[in-house]
């Protein structure tokens, strides 16, 4: 199960799932690519590309039944070359995949802080057996929608701290240093999101915790660009260029060009200047 969430922040990872199929299907030789979310102990098949019946959506697989079953119990890819016949998985689904034309099949879990959170399958209806690159290819998918699935887990629990900040009187549970980290964090975790609308939220949380303890106002109009209100951010935390590059992925001579505009534009002569400037005006807690 994953963490609790803010269903009004969290995109549908239904969303995740979907692109991540999709790109599969184009780039691989799969005709038919399908997976799903797991919803307590059962794998919810919802997302289908190439399929030809409906014949397996909703379809609900229990652990240990069928190749997702057996997917799900042990955490690890599975491949079986002929799904009728194959001995080493039961055969309670058969009648649907059969239906579909599925032979060939691999699948493989989607693992995020060591629960199986979905399943993601690559299948093929002609009796060739599929490769090694094939089954890399679902691998890699996977893989990759595991890392947003994790992001968007550490959005919620970042987004819960901040709730829990905006509901206690500053300073009985966080100090100021811990707003401004997670400020920061926050800023940080943006950057790693694919979802724009999600990307839009916590950029519009980031900027409440800013002005966390201020006596509300109209927002501020910032003279900063994201990115140079995300290098500032981690400068104020302490940060030395070459740490904020590497946070930030960027070249050490480009935070410098970043933070020479920022000073420039808030007229602050050195860098710390240009912090407490910020804190001033509500760009930063």
């Amino acid at each position: 199960m994953h963490p609790s969430t803010d269903t009004s922040l969290r995109p549908d990872d239904g969303d995740a799932f979907r692109q991540t199929l999709r790109a599969l299907h184009q780039r691989s030789r799969f005709p038919v690519v399908f997976g799903g979310q797991v919803r307590g102990n059962l794998l919810n098949l919802s997302q289908f590309v190439g399929a030809r019946t409906p014949a397996l959506r909703g379809l609900d697989v229990r652990t240990e039944a069928g190749l997702g079953g057996r997917v799900l119990a042990s955490a690890r890819p599975a491949i079986v070359a002929n799904y009728g016949a194959d001995e080493s998985i039961t055969h309670d689904y058969d009648a649907p995949v059969l239906a579909e034309g599925i032979r060939s099949v691999v699948a493989v879990p989607v693992v995020v802080a060591g629960a199986v959170r979905g399943v993601l399958y690559g299948a093929t209806r002609g009796a060739a057996p599929l490769g090694d690159r094939a089954t890399d290819e679902v691998m890699g998918a996977s893989r990759h929608l595991a890392g947003e699935v994790a992001v968007r887990d550490e959005v919620d629990r970042r987004l819960n701290l901040l709730r829990v900040a905006q509901s206690e009187p500053a300073g009985e549970r966080f100090t100021v240093e811990e707003i401004r980290e997670l400020h920061a964090e926050l800023r940080l975790i943006a950057q790693a999101v694919e979802d724009d609308e999600l990307r839009a939220r916590l950029g519009a949380a980031s900027r409440r915790l800013a002005a966390l303890g201020t006596a509300p106002e109209p927002e501020p109009v910032t003279p900063l660009s994201p990115r140079e209100l995300d290098v500032l951010a981690q400068v104020a935390l302490g940060c030395t260029n070459a740490e904020v590059g590497r946070r930030l992925g960027l070249r050490a001579e480009t935070v410098k060009a970043y933070l020479r505009s920022v000073m420039r534009k808030l007229d602050a002569r050195t860098r710390f200047a240009a912090v407490v400037t910020a804190r001033r005006q509500g760009l930063l807690p």
